[in-house]
């Protein structure tokens, strides 16, 4: 669920900022 509206978001978020988004949400996913 989550994964496909990230993913979304990626796709329209430029990939530079995919990168920094997918380490912010493996941070979160750890707290």
């Amino acid at each position: 669920m989550s994964k496909g509206l990230n993913q979304k978001k990626n796709s329209k978020k430029p990939p530079a900022k995919t990168l920094k988004e997918k380490r912010e949400a493996k941070q979160e996913k750890k707290k």
